[in-house]
Order: C-alpha cells, then sequence, then structure tokens
C-alpha cells in the first residue's frame, strides 16, 4: 500500500470515528429460563368435549392439572393420584414421573401414545391451591364428562392466577408470631420472644417482598435470615439500655430464623419414600437440606461477627399446670402462624391449630412427665397429628396435608439443626455429631408417624397399587 493510499485509509478510519451515532433505545430484555406454556394454543379443539379430544390436549389438562398441584407443594402421591382420576374420566392411561419441580407424562389411548415434559421455575407451598385443586378434581369426576378442553383450561387457569390470601405485612405478622412461640416453647422467656417477634417478622417480610419480585431463591434465604438475626440483635441492644443483664437473653436469636425450616418438603419426602417414590423423596430432601444449611451458615456468620454462643435458656421458672395450659396456646399459635405463612385460609389454619396444638402438647409432656425420649415423643406426636387430621378431614373437606404437615412443622428440631452447625463451624466435632443425630433421629420419626397414622387411616395409602 502507497503513501497515499495510507492516508485515504487513515482518513477513513478517522471519519468513521468521529460520525455521530444514531440514538437507539436499548430496552434490557429478561429471558425466561423456564419458559411458560401457552396452553389455549397448544391445544387443537378448545370447543370439543375433552373426552373426545385428540390425545395431545387430553395429556395438557393431565399434565397441567398435576403441575398445578406439584406447585402447591404437595408430595408425588397425590399429584400422581390426581393425574390418575382426570386420566380415568377421559379415558386414558396415563403414567408419570413426578420430581420436585417436574412431571414427566406419557398418556395411552388405545394404539396411541404421547409423552410430555413439564416443569415448574420454582417450589413453593399454597395450601389453598392444594385445596381448590383437589375440588376441582372432584368436580371433574362428577361432571368431566360434560366439559369441554376450553373449559378445563379455564377452571386451571383461574386457580393459577388466584391471588394469595396475605399481603407481605400479614405474612410477615404471622411469622413473627409462629416464632415468638417457637421460641416459648424451646424455653425462652418475653424479652427472646419480643425479640424474635420482631426480627421474624421483618426477615419473613423481607423475604415475601423479594420472592414477589421472582429473585433467586437460596439468596432470599440468606438475606431474610440475615435480617432476622441482626433486627434481634438490635432489638437486645435497645433493650440493654434499659434492662440489666439482657446479654444473657442472646440465644434465643436463633428463634428469628426459625420462619425459614422447610417443613412441607422435608414431612413430603419422607412420606414420598415411604411410597417408594425415592426420585421425589430424594430430591425434596436435598432441597429442604440446602435450605437449612444455607439459613444456618448465614445465622452462623453473624454469630461469629458478634461473638454470640448458642447457651441453653434460662429456667423459665413455672409451675406444671400453667406451664401445660402456655404451651397448648404457644403450640396453636405457632401452627397457626406457619399455616397463614402457607398461604392457608383463616378456617384452615385454625383447624391446623388445634390439631398440632393437641399433639405437640402431647409431645411436650411425654418428655417432661413421663420421660420418654424426645424421638419417641415426636413419633407419638405425629402419629396423634395424623389421626387427628384424619377425623378433622372427613366434617371440613380440608386437604389432610394441608393440617398435618402446619402441625408438625412445629416440631421439626430447628434449634438443634442451628446448634450442630454452630459446634462444626468452631470445629467442636463431637458436639455437632451429637446434635446431628438427636436433629436426623427426630425428623425420621415425623414423618413415619404421619405414614403410620396415614396407613392405619386411607385405604389408598395402605396398599401399594
Amino acid at each position: 500500500m502507497d503513501h497515499e493510499q495510507k492516508r485515504t485509509a487513515a482518513g477513513i478510519r478517522e471519519a468513521i470515528a468521529h460520525a455521530p451515532l444514531p440514538h437507539v433505545h436499548r430496552a434490557r430484555i429478561r429471558h425466561r429460563n423456564h419458559m411458560a406454556v401457552p396452553w389455549h394454543e397448544v391445544t387443537d379443539c378448545d370447543d370439543m368435549l375433552a373426552i373426545g379430544a385428540d390425545l395431545d390436549d387430553k395429556s395438557s389438562i393431565i399434565c397441567r392439572a398435576g403441575l398445578l398441584l406439584l406447585a402447591g407443594g404437595t408430595g408425588s402421591w397425590r399429584v400422581r393420584d390426581c393425574m390418575n382420576k382426570i386420566a380415568g374420566v377421559l379415558g386414558v392411561t396415563v403414567s408419570a414421573a413426578v420430581s420436585l419441580t417436574t412431571i414427566e407424562c406419557t398418556c395411552i389411548d388405545g394404539h396411541n401414545s404421547f409423552s410430555e415434559v413439564v416443569s415448574l421455575h420454582t417450589t413453593g407451598v399454597n395450601t389453598e391451591r392444594i385445596q381448590l385443586m383437589e375440588e376441582f378434581v372432584r368436580d371433574v369426576q362428577k361432571r368431566g364428562d360434560t366439559l369441554t378442553v376450553r373449559a378445563f383450561h379455564d377452571r386451571m387457569d383461574a386457580i393459577e392466577h388466584a391471588p394469595g390470601n396475605y399481603a407481605p405485612w400479614a405474612v410477615g405478622l404471622a411469622s413473627a408470631a409462629a416464632c415468638a412461640a417457637f421460641v416459648f416453647l424451646l424455653g425462652g422467656g418475653p424479652i427472646e420472644m419480643g425479640c424474635a417477634f420482631v426480627g421474624a417478622g421483618l426477615g419473613n417480610f423481607t423475604r415475601r417482598i423479594m420472592l414477589d419480585r421472582r429473585l433467586t431463591h437460596f439468596v432470599c434465604i440468606g438475606v431474610s435470615v440475615a435480617v432476622a438475626c441482626l433486627v434481634y440483635l438490635g432489638c437486645l441492644s435497645l433493650l440493654s439500655l434499659a434492662v440489666k443483664d439482657v446479654a444473657e437473653h442472646e440465644a434465643g436469636y436463633i428463634g428469628a430464623m426459625l420462619f425459614v425450616i422447610p417443613g412441607f418438603p422435608l414431612i413430603t419426602s419422607g412420606l414420598d419414600i415411604a411410597k417408594l417414590d425415592f426420585r421425589s423423596g430424594l430430591e425434596r430432601l436435598a432441597y429442604a437440606c440446602a435450605v437449612i444449611v444455607v439459613a444456618t451458615l448465614v445465622a452462623w456468620l453473624v454469630a461469629m461477627m458478634v461473638e454470640l454462643h448458642p447457651d441453653d435458656f434460662a429456667a423459665q421458672g413455672l409451675s406444671a399446670p400453667v406451664m401445660f395450659a402456655l404451651r397448648f396456646v404457644a403450640s396453636f399459635v405457632g401452627v397457626f402462624g406457619f399455616s397463614m405463612m402457607f398461604n392457608s385460609t383463616y378456617r384452615m389454619a385454625a383447624t391446623a391449630g388445634v390439631v398440632g396444638a393437641i399433639a405437640n402438647t402431647l409431645r411436650l409432656t411425654l418428655v417432661d412427665l413421663v420421660g420418654m425420649p424426645p424421638e419417641a415423643a415426636a413419633f407419638a406426636g405425629a402419629i396423634c397429628a395424623g389421626l387427628l387430621a384424619s377425623i378433622t378431614g372427613t366434617k371440613t373437606k380440608f386437604p389432610r396435608i394441608s393440617i398435618t404437615v402446619p402441625s408438625i412443622v412445629i416440631m421439626v428440631p430447628g434449634l438443634y439443626m442451628y446448634r450442630a452447625v454452630y459446634y462444626m463451624g468452631v470445629f467442636q466435632t463431637l458436639d455437632a455429631m451429637e446434635w446431628i443425630i438427636r436433629a436426623i433421629m427426630i425428623i425420621l420419626f415425623l414423618p413415619m408417624g404421619l405414614g403410620l397414622a396415614r396407613a392405619l387411616t386411607d385405604p389408598d395409602w395402605r396398599y401399594c397399587s
């Protein structure tokens, strides 16, 4: 290239560099990793009766019903039971593999088959949705042969888009009351309960706001736990200005984060494994363990920064009759609050609260008065909750799981889990192993008790078919 060409090329590059760029509005586009299924668009014959529709349309109805029930947090056995009942009405055979967030389904109609996979973008608990879906299935069994494909999806649209029963502030208040009651049942006094009330309320309010904005699940858990623990410590510091020796009440700060205890996946994992559905059971167990690890590690970091220790609570100094009555009330409040966090209606939450109050008071009484090991007492309490839930379920038509799981969530040894992680973090291995084993033993006995009660009272559950 000669000198003249080089000078021309340099001039062109300089002109391009200094040329004004056209204004372009760059909107931020967020692509969904889990794309939503346009259910009304994938059907071929919306206005045809569903029993006479194509196999792929029947499959869309069956899979969507199972997915909605799975989104409510129920176990795989109940999801499969729902799909089987709808498939029976539509005249097809369905084979489904259910996990924590995914359903793999194959529908068979004569000599034809159709397979599809549907999944959720996250997991959660919504007991009202479970109730609505059970009512939907009962209605389909009565008059499903008169419903069109569009009618099926319209009904499920209404269930899917039903708003939650409680605003974030109400959920925060429910968790505040539940955790304060939890602290009392662990042995805490008014100071620990008051600080836990404020910490848990603000912590769960923060989590709800973040979840409503669809932020990453485990980030929501970690941030909310940190907020709860720090607010507890802030309240304790303020009280120290007016109350002497308030530092002795620092042991209750762990109660402020107990709203993140994954009671539903912990219990349903055991129930799934009891029905030999290891895929769903192990996935739920892994998810529950991940939540516990994240929450306890964040609480441990906070404790290390401010030099807190998981000491025992001071003696409450209450007589046996007073303790019995207060435990009953605290158990009711705790279960009622957890039920509201699961989006139960007031009536459903009150029913679960009564069942939980009876079962948990029985458990604590067996430990204190009879000297029964806590693990055996947890087993007895879970059996009691399962039997009472069976009785109330036949009278109220509430889903059994919406009564049993909240009523025994308050029995989950969250304090044991935290102490295990704390001692592991300070390399006290023997203490860590002791608390881990004690926590695991209680956690194992809870679904065992529910499973036994279910086998005694539910013929469908009792058999393998």
